[in-house]
């Protein structure tokens, strides 16, 4: 599933990620990112990851296109997480954006907060 987190900022946008995605959690996730870039231009990306299990394959396709197609629209993602392999998603997604990309534990979600609104 994929929850809309308030960010207090139309420059930030914030989502929750839990359970395992689908092609479905992407149909209205994708079009809101889509919007939040027209309207700001480059915007940055706040991903809370809680309970999460991955993508099923046509959501990791769905990812993959979301961050080919944004390349460059995102200025900073952070990425908050508690497992080992959620951090390793955030040295994957490096390549995929010329947005700096840093990984906060679960513990440290204030820090993330702050580090996105900073600038």
């Amino acid at each position: 599933m994929i929850e809309t987190l308030p960010t207090g900022s139309a420059k930030i946008i914030g989502y929750r990620l839990s359970g395992r995605l689908h092609d479905e959690d992407y149909r209205s996730f994708v079009p809101a990112v889509d919007a939040a870039v027209r309207a700001e231009g480059k915007v940055r990306f706040f991903l809370q990851f809680e309970d999460f299990h991955g993508w099923d394959l046509h959501a990791a396709w769905d990812d993959l296109c979301l961050g080919l197609k944004h390349y460059r629209d995102f200025d900073r993602i952070a990425m908050v997480g508690g497992r080992r392999w959620e951090r390793w998603l955030a040295t994957i997604w490096k390549p995929f954006t010329t947005a700096k990309v840093m990984y906060f534990d679960v513990s440290e979600v204030e820090a993330a907060w702050k580090w996105i609104g900073e600038g």
